[in-house]
């Protein structure tokens, strides 16, 4: 079968994809799908899967993974003809999409298939898969109107539209900022190793100094641990105004109007389809049963952590008025005497923990300790064609040498790269007459690049987000379900998505997992038991100001999507203070601009769904419990996991498959005592 990007083995060719190939790649593969799909429906009846089903998941997976190697490009190497042929592409796809879910005559066929005999012979995974095309044909509007359908087509078109755009504005004000510093004496408190890493930056530019920029590593080091008051102010203004009307960059990549268009576009959306608001399309397909639930599961956790965040952020400021002689704390000070602070309780910096996390090594420890949960082997494959000269591949097989899946990681920040953390799918496990295709993942960070002849180092926190991403990849690659449409992350509620990548977070703080990779990167020393005992205790310093500031973000999105009134438009700004006035300790000042860089749920598929994060940890605290009363390596606690959640997908009801790894419901009593909020 032809895939049109060059490909060897199975895989992309990524030094060959180049921006001129990419939409005649799409349009060829388009036209053949839908010239494919005209041949099965004229085949007509009887329904089943052979020669409906069957055949469309091939379409949709040979389409899913040429899309995939271009999506992906696009947000680690980034340039002007790329985002060209990218977004060229984006509007075909979307009609595609669009089409394929408004298609009558496929609607029929899957109605007819679900009511007949044969739907009863289908096992799970294949009838998970009708019932998803049946929600998901009513959800792009299939029984409308033909002029509802136009219109919501349309309204599809243009938010694919308005979503790239916003990531792009955030991608171009966010690398559009720098400063070169010239004096040392300025970087006063800034560890080492950022410090490197912004001299090696201004050598890179041909510059004299440390040169400072809006990557991730380097304005956390910056808000972190600067002395100097006015660089966190400078970082923390440019940070928190990007892609909007304010700052340093003011009105040039402004997502303002483009936050509005989106929320009228999904509030119209959803009113087409019989929805009161955006928020009750978005929760139509996850766990959480209704916009009153999610809240309510919300205002409960804010419930529980406001006082004492209050209380944490009043001994903050006492901290900074003695030590600091700083009396207006202020959004760009919290973080630097709160290190200070955790210093002052602990005998404790992130900085000290960083020397005993070489990249290198966690990678070994990372991969030892799936090995040992669900009896698998991970190995570097070298030769794979990527996309960047730090890129790694590696393959993970089962204990009698058959290939699992496949997976490349690009670690470390860099120039037109998007920020955050993410796992991505390149390629679907998917079962022919011919063979299974395994799997095979993105896995992608912005930790700090190595530096000279030393390994890239990481804090505890780095290594958590590696261990979280690496969760995520293990649930798409680890699944034993043959059809796309339900394996791996796919089918999974959004809101139980997080599970399998929370949990992963867990061996990062086991002793026993610890050893098996925290070691000096210089003389090899194991992590002293002090300084694990320390990071223990440190755990949940300010963890209620941490939660309150995730609740801040979740009620926030979730409002904006519930209280939509076309008559008032966003109302985003006016929002946003209504839930800091309910939760918010830290009141930012007016010149910040957070909902414009909030690409999670503008530019991303957490739209009405933020609150996911704290419901899927609920789940994967609890499943960790059992790990803990059993053995962190118990390996029939991992087969248990592997096999009722990793390999299952999306096949089946999650409160099922996780009450057969449990052996009851979910309680949420584990996630509070794991954050510190346990009454």
């Amino acid at each position: 079968m032809t895939h049109l990007l060059p490909e060897t083995d199975g895989l992309p060719c990524f030094s060959e994809i180049h921006p001129e190939h990419m939409e005649p790649a799409i349009d060829t593969l388009l036209a053949d799908n839908r010239a494919r799909i005209e041949e099965i429906l004229a085949a007509g009846e009887p329904w089943h899967w052979d020669n409906l089903v069957a055949p469309l998941e091939v379409l949709n997976e040979r389409l899913s993974r040429t899309w995939a190697p271009v999506s992906h490009m696009n947000s680690v190497v980034n340039s002007e003809a790329l985002r060209a042929a990218y977004n060229a592409c984006l509007p075909k796809l979307c009609a595609y999409s669009t089409e394929l879910g408004q298609n009558t005559g496929l609607y029929e066929a899957f109605r007819a298939l679900r009511e007949s005999d044969a739907f009863a012979a289908l096992d799970a995974a294949r009838r998970q898969t009708v019932e998803h095309a049946l929600r998901d044909f009513r959800l792009a509007g299939v029984a409308l109107p033909q002029a509802e359908k136009a219109r919501f087509g349309e309204i599809a078109q243009r938010l694919t539209a308005l979503s790239a755009q916003f990531e792009e504005n955030l991608l171009d004000a966010t690398n559009a900022w720098h400063r070169t510093v010239t004096e040392e004496a300025a970087l006063a408190g800034i560890p080492a190793s950022a410090q490197q890493v912004m001299r090696q930056s201004a050598e890179d530019e041909g510059e004299q100094g440390w040169r400072l920029s809006l990557d991730s590593p380097t304005f956390f080091a910056v808000m972190s641990y600067a002395d100097e008051r006015e660089l966190r102010r400078e970082l923390y203004e440019a940070w928190t105004t990007r892609a909007s009307e304010v700052g340093p960059f003011a009105g040039r990549w402004d997502n303002g109007p483009v936050m509005e268009e989106i929320l009228a576009l999904r509030h119209e959306q959803a009113q087409l389809l019989g929805f009161a608001s955006y928020a009750e399309l978005s929760l139509e397909p996850k766990m959480a049963r209704s916009v009153d639930e999610a809240m309510g599961f919300l205002d409960d956790l804010a419930q529980r952590s406001v006082p004492q965040a209050r209380a944490e952020f009043e001994e903050l400021q006492r901290f900074a008025a003695e030590t600091g002689a700083v009396e207006d704390l202020q959004a760009w000070d919290t973080a630097y005497y709160g290190e200070k602070l955790r210093r002052e309780h602990f005998d404790l910096s992130p900085e000290d923990l960083r020397p005993y996390f070489a990249v290198p090594r966690v990678l070994t420890g990372l991969f030892e300790i799936v090995s040992r949960l669900y009896d698998i082997r991970i190995e570097a494959r070298e030769g794979v064609d990527t996309w960047h000269p730090e890129v790694g591949f590696y393959e993970i097989r089962a204990a009698d040498g058959t290939l699992r899946g496949q997976f490349y990681t690009d670690l470390y920040a860099c120039a037109n790269k998007r920020g955050g953390a993410w796992m991505d799918v390149c390629r679907a496990r998917l079962r022919t007459a011919d063979a299974v295709q395994a799997p095979v993942a993105f896995l992608t960070c912005n930790f700090t690049p190595p530096v000279g002849n030393h390994p890239a180092l990481l804090t505890h926190d780095e290594v958590i987000t590696l261990f979280h991403e690496f969760g995520h990849g293990l649930h798409h690659m680890l699944t034993r379900v043959d059809v796309p449409s339900v394996a791996g992350i796919s089918g999974v509620p959004w809101d139980a998505v997080e599970l399998p990548s929370q949990l992963m977070e867990n061996w990062c703080w086991e002793r026993e997992a610890l050893d098996l990779f925290a070691a000096h990167f210089e003389t090899g020393e194991p992590l002293p038991e002090a300084l694990h005992e320390r990071m223990k205790a440190a755990r949940n310093f300010q963890s209620a100001t941490k939660m309150v500031g995730y609740l801040e973000s979740a009620l926030f999105d979730l409002r904006l999507h519930a209280e939509y009134d076309p008559a008032g438009g966003g109302r985003i700004f006016e929002l946003l203070e209504a839930v800091r006035d309910a939760v918010a300790v830290v009141r930012p000042p007016e010149l910040n601009r957070f909902p414009n860089g909030f690409a999670h749920i503008f530019a991303g598929d957490y739209a009405a769904g933020y609150y996911s994060y704290k419901w899927a940890e609920v789940l994967s605290a609890d499943a960790y419990s059992r790990f803990e009363e059993e053995g962190i390596f118990n390996g029939e606690t991992g087969r248990a996991f592997l096999e009722n959640i990793l390999e299952k997908g999306g096949t089946e009801d999650i409160t099922e498959l996780f009450v057969a790894f449990r052996g009851r419901s979910p309680s949420v009593e584990p996630m509070l005592r794991h954050s510190g909020l346990a009454r």
